[in-house]
């Protein structure tokens, strides 16, 4: 058994196939293989070449993006019914907003945060008060639930180690904490959900200034045309259904939100977006063909809600800061701001194309070897498809032996003939 084995092996190694051109005249195999190498030649030039611009040789776009947001609001919540306010104070929420009060921080790379919806603590104080009674571990009923030196968990200071009265909620004790007094009162000022405090802000508006280059090409470009004007813009707002407009870099906040889609594709309504808070992509994208002029460089502006308003917990976008001032030389005070808003995000993406003839010739060649495949879905209609599969394999493959194993007279008589 082992030596057969072991001959088999030395025969397949020892032998050498060679192709042999066999003319088939059958109509139909013939058709078959030219309609494979239609198809074949059809996606080269159509797909590759055309439509992928297979003749181009690509770069990715380099980008920087700033953004200038404007806008004034007066919010007073003195006018709505107290029945509807969540606050007995409306004082800290009675004034004028501008781009100073709302966007912070005043700067951010490629991304800007409008506050919409907010919580203020004013005249805040280092000092001893009762802790939030909605903080875990907070509540108690006698002292030695409270853990002296020992933080709130998520809560806003350290436990002193006594359980006091809280006179901000009926027959309530909570822990007394060394912090800033009073603390935070985590309950939004108005009970619709589908208006913020700043619902004005859909009104603000935001110049976004994006320059992009693609340096294999040594090719600049801004989303500021170079057709435009200091009026144009001046006056214009973004409209994606206007010719001109759609290329205009001033975006109205509100129009931002209503034009992008969640992932199931429902609409988003700035009001409701704005009580929670949320984060909102502008993407920018450059598509260029640079074998044309360069006036048709241009940008290209869509937008989507990048969280997940569904979210069953944590949902929105929020965070703290505080303004701290001294009323004396001794006594610090600040104003807690708890920040609801919505974070713009630039997001730039893009490529650009130029002729190049090396791409060219790589997938002319791809093409020609693909040809090749023509011949081999043929054979295999022939020998394995047709009816007379039996007879063409008879035709298809010739054996030969080593000129050395032919006997002499046979190869005399080769000679001879």
């Amino acid at each position: 058994m082992a030596p057969q084995w072991c001959r088999f092996v030395i025969d397949a190694a020892l032998e050498y196939d060679t192709p042999k051109i066999v003319h088939i005249k059958s109509k139909k195999v013939g058709i078959i293989n030219r309609l494979i190498q239609l198809v074949i030649i059809s996606y080269i030039v159509g797909y590759v070449i055309v439509y992928q611009k297979g003749y181009q040789e690509f770069d990715d776009v380099v980008s920087t993006a700033t953004t200038k947001v404007k806008g004034v609001s007066y919010t007073n919540l003195s006018n709505v019914d107290p029945a509807n306010l969540t606050v007995d104070d409306t004082t800290p929420y009675d004034r004028l907003w501008d781009v100073a009060d709302y966007v912070i921080p005043p700067q951010m790379h490629s991304s800007f945060f409008v506050m919409t919806n907010m919580i203020i603590t004013v005249d805040q104080t280092q000092g001893k008060c009762p802790e939030d009674p909605g903080m875990f571990g907070a509540n108690c009923t006698v002292d030695a639930d409270c853990h002296e030196g020992e933080a709130i968990v998520a809560g806003n200071g350290v436990a002193t180690g006594k359980c006091i009265d809280n006179p901000g909620y009926n027959n309530t004790k909570t822990c007394e904490i060394l912090a800033w007094c009073p603390v935070e009162r985590d309950i939004k000022p108005g009970p619709r959900k589908d208006k913020p405090v700043l619902y004005e802000a859909a009104n603000f508006t935001v110049l976004i200034k994006n320059s992009v280059s693609f340096p294999k090409f040594d090719f600049q470009k801004r989303n500021i045309l170079d057709s435009s004007n200091a009026s144009f813009l001046r006056d214009c707002r973004y409209d994606s259904k206007d010719a001109d407009l759609q290329f205009c870099p001033i975006f109205r906040l509100g129009d931002i939100v209503k034009e992008a889609k969640v992932s199931a594709g429902e609409e988003v309504d700035f009001g409701t977006m704005g009580f929670e808070g949320g984060v909102m992509g502008i993407f920018i994208n450059w598509d260029c063909n640079l074998d044309h002029a360069a006036e048709e460089c241009k940008p290209h502006y869509s937008f989507r809600r990048l969280d997940n308003p569904e979210a069953k917990i944590a949902q929105g976008f929020n965070f703290r800061f505080a303004y701290k001032y001294k009323i004396n030389a001794t006594d610090e005070y600040r104003t807690l701001t708890k920040a609801y808003g919505i974070l713009y995000e630039v997001i730039v993406t893009g490529q650009a194309g130029k002729f190049s003839v090396i791409p060219l010739f790589l997938n002319i060649g791809s093409g020609l070897a693909l040809l090749g495949l023509a011949t081999v879905l043929c054979d295999i209609v022939v020998l394995y498809v047709l009816k007379k599969r039996e007879y063409y394999k008879e035709n298809k493959y010739l054996y030969v032996d080593d000129l050395e194993d032919v006997p002499s007279e046979n190869y005399r008589n080769l000679d001879k003939e």
